[in-house]
């Protein structure tokens, strides 16, 4: 038994709470950070208490949704993706990991609910709340802010909040008077649960305050194991764990009342109670903290961050670090709801990838091994489909280490990985393969083009030849050999070959940067594959047969069955981000391709083209155009390849007014672990990257007044759209330190080099 801690002075705690000192020259930005934006819908976001970039997310979960229902996929689960749901009226609990509007979905880690009266066992449903130990709950009483959550249990009368360190979450429960006071870990539940999700679960009551033990589970990641350890404030006055699997053979622990006051439990389902007297008001507080190596771990995790019990300096000192991180943009965006549109915006871009180690240092590899990052933050949850597109570039202006360490730590998943890959969609030690294409190529070309790889670039060139070279990964032998890959032999062909096309040409700038002649070659040559699957006749992007056909029936505006995924051929037939003018000449030039984007905007797609396609809905769609999906999110900014480059502009102040706002249902789509919003993030600063892994960003039309850049090199970058209105969306002039701008686009080196922008603005297109 471990010596029973209740104010961690066991060692020699020289680690201050995880934060930063308090920038006194900075504005209070997290007043502007609404996390309840998109928290309606496809379950976008969650509402609860994390710090930037944190291990821990401890968030409310609203219901129990289980992924099937005899033994078939169930589609309500879909919009719990991230656990909670703004219209749900009851709050099961409180978990502590979970995936920021995904689409997919996992974790939802060790549940906690705290009640009152007699003592229930299961969460109950949401048309009998009172079967379970699930509460009511009214917006009235809820309040969310960055690293902070608070709301009234209102059938068991507590009070509850929330916050966390990057690898702690922080509990105050507020209790009235009563003598069967009980809270609930649940170790059963999870976000896209089904009956056989856990694979084990291990339980330890290590004294009166203190409980350790493990989750493993079996979901979108195969294989993935969490430990915790968890502390009271106060001793409990008795417990139980409940075991909810029944065993033909129980060995001869059967001799013992495991349920009762018993200090272990191994199981596949395992739900624990503590009990507690309480008087009125009085508050219990819990830490919880994580490792992915070690109930060691989670306690050295818990004893370095929280070593008291002070949850208002713990929330303190979090929201002093989401300060320091927002206010790495200091903007003024002309009114209150779009201020809240964008600190949000960048609070969602940096709630991921997590910080994946221990504060020592050791985290669980992909080999399922333990690793020791060497002078490197570890970091998981890759969701690279999405986040190649924006959030990574993103981050190589306001976020230039932590990319490159996450860039380290997709190098370390490579060295780990037995098929010798860069991660695919990668989280918790685990490749769960999701979607196409090898994009973590995209971001290591990015980082090394725009001059911010310190790591050794010559091995993550070949570390992304190696991936883009294994030939039985979805389809890519097909790729190579016959320049594309054929619809009857690998589903979402087109998809795969545009895409496989566009990470080809990333190799090939890493390649000619790094003087390799013949790879830069070999991978321009297979970066014109697209030009395989474009049918001349038709003018869209097509699915070709193993044969060389073209696949019969198709139809360019369905999403599904087309060769396509999350997206129809009217918007994957513009996904040639890395040669725009080709693919323009290709469409029949510059007049001919301005009028079929125009269409593209103006059209109309009905509700029977994407109606079985759960990843896109009518929310996400303006005419034809599918914002709520990635694939998209560069097209707009293709009239720069035309004569009408302000076409663009009014329509980027269109999407952001129609797509973001300041509202529970204030996303178009699935946030993507901050992809929806670093695409807000630059078009809202007038400026966007078409293709990663160039320095160039194009222009549109900024939407906020001024913005300043605190970059890390200790520059400033400024931001001015002089005349900037609702009406006012045309760029009139752009000028770069009082010089006027002729390109349509600036590098990468201009913004770092710190210096002054100016938009000015019209409301008449310059052209």
């Amino acid at each position: 038994m471990f010596k029973k801690i209740i104010g961690f002075s066991l060692i020699n705690l020289s680690i201050c709470i995880c934060g930063f000192a308090q920038d006194t020259s900075s504005p209070n930005l997290v007043k502007y950070v609404d996390p309840m934006i998109g928290t309606a819908r496809m379950g976008h976001t969650y509402p609860g208490a994390t710090a930037p970039f944190g291990m821990v997310q401890l968030s409310p979960d609203t219901d129990t949704i289980p992924y099937a229902v005899n033994g078939k996929y169930n589609p309500d689960v879909y919009k719990y993706c991230a656990g909670y749901q703004y219209d749900d009226p009851t709050i099961v609990g409180f978990s502590h990991t979970h995936f920021s509007g995904t689409g997919h979905s996992d974790l939802g880690d060790f549940l906690v609910m705290p009640t009152t009266g007699k003592l229930q066992m299961n969460p109950g449903t949401a048309d009998k709340p009172e079967s379970g130990f699930r509460s009511a709950y009214s917006h009235d009483n809820e309040k969310a802010e960055a690293g902070y959550y608070k709301v009234k249990l209102d059938d068991h009368n507590i009070t509850a909040e929330l916050t966390a360190t990057t690898r702690v979450g922080m509990h105050q429960y507020t209790f009235p008077e009563s003598k069967d006071a009980h809270i609930i870990l649940d170790l059963m539940h999870g976000i896209y649960n089904y009956d056989e999700k856990n694979t084990w679960t291990f339980v330890r009551v290590e004294n009166d305050t203190l409980i350790t033990g493990y989750r493993q589970s079996n979901g979108w990641a195969r294989t993935r194991t969490v430990y915790f350890a968890m502390a009271f404030s106060k001793p409990f006055k008795s417990y139980g764990l409940q075991s909810n699997e029944q065993h033909v053979y129980k060995g001869f622990w059967r001799r013992f009342d495991q349920e009762n006051n018993f200090p272990e439990a191994a199981n596949e389902k395992i739900r624990a109670h503590f009990d507690f007297d309480t008087s009125e008001g009085e508050k219990i507080k819990i830490k919880f903290s994580l490792s992915s190596v070690s109930t060691e771990g989670a306690l050295k995790n818990m004893y370095a961050e929280t070593p008291n019990w002070d949850f208002e300096a713990v929330k303190k000192q979090t929201q002093q670090q989401w300060n320091k991180e927002l206010s790495k943009a200091i903007v003024d965006a002309g009114s209150d709801g779009e201020m809240t549109n964008f600190y949000t915006a960048m609070y969602h871009s940096f709630l991921g990838p997590t910080v994946y180690m221990d504060v020592d240092g050791q985290y669980k590899g992909l080999d399922q091994n333990i690793h020791k990052a060497d002078g490197f933050t570890n970091y998981t949850s890759f969701s690279l489909w999405d986040t190649y597109r924006a959030l990574h570039p993103l981050f190589n202006i306001f976020q230039p280490q932590r990319n490159q360490e996450m860039i380290k730590s997709m190098l370390a998943h490579y060295d780990q990985s037995v098929h010798k890959m860069l991660p695919i969609w990668s989280h918790y030690a685990n490749e769960n393969w999701c979607m196409i294409g090898y994009h973590s190529v995209p971001v290591i070309a990015d980082a090394v083009i725009k001059g911010n790889a310190d790591f050794d670039v010559k091995r993550a060139l070949d570390a992304c030849v190696q991936t883009a070279n294994t030939r039985y990964f979805d389809g890519l032998g097909y790729y190579i050999d016959k320049g594309y890959v054929p619809e009857d032999k690998s589903g979402s062909s087109v998809s795969k070959t545009l895409e496989f096309a566009y990470d080809d040409w990333c190799i090939a700038q890493m390649a000619k940067k790094l003087g390799e002649e013949d790879i830069y070659n070999t991978f321009m040559k297979r970066s014109e594959h697209y030009k395989n699957v474009y049918d001349a006749k038709l003018g869209f992007m097509r699915p070709k047969l193993d044969d060389g056909s073209w696949k019969p029936d198709f139809d360019p505006l369905n999403t599904h069955g087309q060769g396509f995924i999350e997206g129809n051929s009217w918007n994957y037939s513009l996904y040639v981000p890395h040669d725009p003018a080709t693919m323009i000449d290709m469409m029949g030039g510059k007049s001919q391709f301005t009028q079929h984007l125009d269409s593209l905007f103006s059209m109309e797609l009905p509700d029977k083209y994407f109606a079985d396609t759960e990843d896109i809905s009518r929310d996400g769609i303006i005419g034809n155009y599918v914002h709520g999906n990635e694939p998209s999110h560069h097209v707009v900014y293709l009239y720069n390849w035309t004569d009408a480059p302000w076409k663009s502009q009014d329509k980027v102040r269109m999407i952001l007014k129609a797509m973001y706002k300041p509202a529970s249902n204030g996303l178009g789509g699935n946030d993507d672990f901050g992809q929806m919003s670093a695409w807000y993030l630059f078009s809202a600063m007038g400026f966007y990257p078409v293709a990663p892994g160039s320095d160039k960003y194009y222009f549109g039309s900024p939407a906020i007044k001024s913005a300043s850049l605190r970059l890390e090199n200790g520059k400033i970058f400024e931001i001015e759209a002089k005349g900037q209105s609702n009406k006012n969306v045309f760029v009139k002039k752009i000028e770069l330190n009082g010089v006027a701008l002729n390109s349509r686009y600036i590098t990468h080196d201009q913004i770092m080099n710190g210096g002054k922008l100016v938009y000015h603005m019209s409301n008449k297109p310059n052209k």
